[in-house]
């Protein structure tokens, strides 16, 4: 406990966006939020109180930095799980926890228990298991066909470590290169929604609407609550099996249940996050609990809060570096969005703008689809963009 305030001390490994919107949702609750940063200039970093600057790969860093917490959790799934388990063995209490997170960490894993518990899925197979993984690549296409989407094992994120092969010569570089690798069928998909729940060590839980994702060359663009293509049967159907999830694998926390919706309206999981997700940021203003503070909330065993939306359509735009000569200078195009769209939330995070890295999001309310997902993207373009941008959006 911290001794000033007499409630918990939270340590967050991590201090990107994910920390930094935490952080905001730790304020309000009284709670103390320790940041484990690899740099000053973090995102996080730059706001938060408590930080301290350490190698989330090293345990001696991570032992210094647990002293005194009363729970670890993370904003990223990278540390060891060798690590998480050593810090449980001397007392630590990690949530979630590392027998839970291998299955955030490692996708083959995730595979084999989504096929244990009778969860669907794209067909799949673990080639780093195989003693010769080019033959069984050639195997597995031969049953499933090409394009094929094969996949790093461990460590990838927004498009990162995931390829789409359209033949065997297009796979030789990546099977040269050693890395651990999961072949998936490509899914003849309709589109991608989100199911983001929450869980507590008491076992409560909690699960927003489900949401429409829209990406754009592995990168989420846009998050649309709730998702306007799902039936309210396939809604149910999805919150249910992220609760499902969560239960079974013991997540503590926050759980984003990526999936994909196949034409014919059947819903396969893709991918799983143990954390606040990107595809929960429009939580913030568009929900009475954002997906930071049930975080918290879950971590500390604390009841969870109301999911319910604010607005009948909320649409989260994802906000990408543009190029480097982008004009006007960062600081008049928040004084001209905020000119233009009074109404639209702005979050940056702090980060340096590169070309396609997120750097922020907006988010927009009302009750028109259309007009809220215009005014979303107009104003997400323009912080982008600036005078490239199109600003015509609906005033």
């Amino acid at each position: 406990m911290d001794s000033r305030t007499g409630l918990p001390v939270v340590g967050m490994v991590g201090a990107g966006q994910l920390a930094r919107m935490t952080h905001q949702a730790a304020i309000a609750l009284g709670q103390s939020l320790r940041l484990l940063a690899d740099s000053a200039d973090d995102g996080a970093a730059m706001v938060a109180g408590d930080v301290q600057v350490g190698d989330y790969r090293s345990l001696a860093d991570l032992r210094r930095f647990a002293a005194g917490c009363d729970v670890l959790t993370f904003d990223h799934e990278h540390v060891p799980g060798e690590h998480l388990e050593a810090l449980a063995a001397e007392g630590v209490l990690v949530l979630p926890s590392a027998p839970a997170l291998r299955f955030a960490q490692n996708k083959a894993e995730m595979r084999r228990k989504m096929a244990e518990l009778g969860v669907a899925g794209p067909a799949w197979r673990d080639l780093s298991t195989e003693a010769d993984p080019r033959q069984a690549l050639v195997d597995f296409t031969d049953r499933v066909g090409w394009p094929v989407v094969v996949k790093a094992i461990s460590g990838g994120y927004d498009g990162k470590g995931v390829w789409i092969l359209d033949s065997i010569a297009d796979a030789e570089p990546l099977l040269a290169a050693g890395t651990a690798l999961l072949a998936e069928a490509k899914v003849d998909l309709d589109f991608e929604i989100a199911a983001v729940v929450a869980r507590s060590p008491f076992g409560q839980g909690a699960a927003w609407t489900p949401v429409e994702t829209v990406q754009q060359d592995g990168i989420c663009t846009e998050v649309i609550a709730p998702a306007p293509r799902l039936s309210d049967e396939q809604a149910e159907t999805a919150q249910q099996l992220a609760l499902r999830i969560a239960a079974e694998l013991d997540v503590v926390g926050v759980l984003a249940v990526e999936m994909f919706i196949e034409r014919g309206g059947a819903l396969l999981v893709n991918e799983l996050a143990m954390r606040p997700h990107n595809s929960g940021h429009w939580t913030i203003e568009g929900s009475r609990t954002s997906q930071f503070e049930q975080h918290l909330r879950a971590v500390l065993d604390y009841p969870l809060g109301a999911t319910a939306q604010t607005a009948p359509v909320v649409v989260m735009a994802n906000v990408l570096g543009g190029p480097d000569d982008t004009e006007p200078a960062l600081d008049e195009r928040v004084h001209h969005l905020m000119a233009k769209w009074p109404d639209v939330k702005i979050h940056l995070y702090g980060k340096g703008f590169r070309p396609g890295r997120k750097v922020g999001h907006v988010t927009a309310l009302g009750d028109d689809l259309r007009l809220v997902r215009e005014r979303a993207r107009a104003a997400a373009d323009y912080l982008s963009l600036g005078e490239r941008a199109k600003v015509d959006a609906h005033d």
